[in-house]
């Protein structure tokens, strides 16, 4: 978690001095002596006391920097979502800089005390794996008591009182898996990733949902749930001992390995298999035959997430006094993808027989 820091009213209490006094020491004032100076910066290193970011950014107006957190830098959406937020950053005459925590909760906390501490003006973050599998979020909620503005979008935590910028997972795998039955399939399979990751749960949730409304059983050996997209004996070990007629993927990692398994195997697409994919980047478009996808707007993403943020961070530098109510309103944004209806979700419809 991020260390918890003191204040100077903090500091000031516990030595018995005015907060003034405190003040006048740390910035090293001449009218302060040098035992109560020395006194007072020996208490602050030891109790971690750093000057309030976000006061100072008022008083200096601001720093047209924003931090960005992704947990991967090899994937199609959160790169194209870094577009969109530098689209919309560039334009407000902002800079961005971008971390990559490998999925990492560590690396994660490090990067955003980092980032804090070159005194950026708000945090977007898209959190790693091992965080929602630990969930541990103090170091989330210490950036917002710091009073960081703060977006999330993506993987989000509905507990954080921030703003979010998400897209209707499930609704968007509901209709993904209805469209299929509509087709004629019935054996639909679903390759997904774990339910403690948040959008994984709710694809997951979609995909059931859409079986049990149309009076499809629920069959738990047709989900594939996928921690390591480079795991590809999973894959292997379910072609060889599943019945199936579709295959939703959560991600286009899971389709195109989907993909390649069925022709090693001399499955026609689609005329033997249909295969839906969750995003349409890169890969999806390059795929052959041609993968049908569920666009997920990560640019519009990014545009929106930053948008949100600048408004936070202009609303901050309006605020006057020493103690500030965190900005974010605690705003979900939730995107309407082309999951809303099915001539816009499924981008590339190929022809499934």
């Amino acid at each position: 978690m991020l260390k918890k820091r003191i204040t100077l009213k903090q500091i000031a209490k516990e030595l018995n001095l005015s907060v003034s006094t405190v003040s006048k020491s740390l910035n090293d004032s001449p009218e302060i002596s040098k035992e109560t100076k020395e006194l007072i910066k020996a208490f602050a290193e030891a109790h971690n006391y750093k000057p309030n970011t976000l006061a100072l950014r008022l008083k200096n107006k601001r720093s047209y920097n924003i931090g960005v957190i992704l947990p991967e830098i090899a994937h199609d959406f959160f790169s194209t979502v870094v577009s969109g937020i530098e689209y919309i950053a560039n334009k407000k005459g902002y800079n961005i800089t971008v971390c990559f925590t490998n999925e990492k909760l560590e690396r994660e906390i490090n990067d955003m005390e980092m980032l804090i501490d070159t005194h950026i003006d708000g945090l977007i973050i898209a959190i790693s794996k091992e965080t929602q599998l630990k969930q541990s979020f103090q170091h989330l909620r210490e950036a917002i008591n710091q009073d960081i503005p703060l977006v999330m979008f993506d993987r989000v935590v509905d507990s954080i009182r921030c703003d979010q910028v998400i897209i209707d997972d499930a609704m968007a795998t509901y209709n993904a898996t209805n469209y299929l039955i509509e087709t004629g399939c019935h054996n639909i399979a679903l390759f997904t990733i774990p339910d403690y990751i948040s959008v994984g749960a709710l694809r997951t949730q979609g995909y059931k949902n859409a079986l049990s409304d149309a009076g499809l059983s629920i069959r738990e050996n047709l989900i594939l749930a996928v921690e390591d997209i480079h795991s590809d004996e999973l894959i292997v070990d379910f072609f060889e001992n599943q019945q199936f007629d579709a295959i939703l993927c959560s991600n286009e990692f899971l389709a195109l390995s989907a993909i390649r398994q069925a022709h090693n195997r001399n499955i026609k697409i689609p005329k033997e298999l249909s295969i839906i994919g969750f995003a349409d980047g890169f890969l999806a478009q390059n795929a052959y035959p041609k993968l049908t996808a569920i666009n997920q707007h990560p640019f519009e993403i990014g545009k929106t997430a930053t948008k949100m943020l600048i408004k936070s961070i202009e609303k901050c530098l309006k605020m006057q006094g020493d103690f500030m109510l965190y900005p974010g309103h605690g705003e979900q944004t939730a995107l309407k993808t082309e999951h809303r209806n099915l001539s816009s979700l499924l981008k590339r419809i190929s022809p499934l027989g």
